[in-house]
């Protein structure tokens, strides 16, 4: 039996943080878990067009409550916000009920390189399947535009019933370099599920952006 531990988890610490950051006393502690579940199942279904990356949350202790901070990080941060700001509004209001008594601040994101996201390259790769698109084909794609993006390696797993066979099986591809237990790389990892006529299919996308060292030395070579 495999021992497999997430490429993120593993680097929170490193090159990664957490994306709910907050501290709680034991009797308050239960409660925000279940909120920040709550708001980021409600916001997924709801940002779903917008292409949402990931949900970030901040809570700092304020004279009535919390004070609350939600990052939202989208492609299309234009569909967020809406016509004259009427739908961040309205996501606002959802979000306020379920965070009560918190004063609730929304800020947008945009994400510059959606190919370089995993998650975003994970529902894109979903999305093809749930259009009927050959799932070679999509892996292909998805591959070719990440490494076009300059990601230093790819690589791309479905599992479930593949072309409606009878039996589920899994099938991946890889190109460049995936150094998934050298912990100083950033490799972004995500996971995503395409709902098909034969059931469900997970697709899982491992992105390897470099070396922490080497973007630091490309900066400075840039500043030169």
């Amino acid at each position: 039996m495999g021992q497999k531990v997430s490429p993120v988890g593993m680097r929170v610490g490193i090159n990664r943080d957490w994306h709910s950051r907050w501290f709680a006393s034991d009797n308050e502690y239960a409660k925000f878990l279940h909120e920040d579940i709550k708001v980021r199942k409600y916001l997924t279904k709801e940002l779903k067009d917008a292409l949402l990356s990931h949900v970030e949350i901040e809570r700092r202790k304020g004279d009535k409550g919390h004070d609350v901070t939600i990052m939202l990080f989208v492609a299309r941060p234009g569909v967020v916000i809406g016509q004259e700001g009427a739908n961040i509004n309205r996501i606002k209001k959802e979000v306020s009920k379920m965070l009560k008594p918190s004063n609730v601040k929304i800020d947008v994101v945009e994400v510059k390189q959606p190919d370089l996201d995993a998650q975003l390259v994970a529902q894109w790769i979903a999305t093809e399947l749930e259009n009927r698109a050959s799932f070679r084909t999509a892996q292909k794609k998805a591959i070719q535009r990440v490494r076009k993006a300059g990601a230093k390696g790819c690589r791309t797993l479905i599992s479930g019933r593949l072309g409606g066979a009878d039996i589920a099986r899994s099938e991946g591809y890889k190109e460049g370099i995936i150094p998934l237990t050298t912990l100083r790389t950033n490799i972004d990892f995500a996971i995503a599920e395409a709902v098909t006529p034969y059931g469900r299919l997970g697709v899982k996308v491992w992105i390897c952006l470099g070396d922490k060292k080497e973007e630091k030395e490309e900066a400075k070579g840039g500043e030169r």
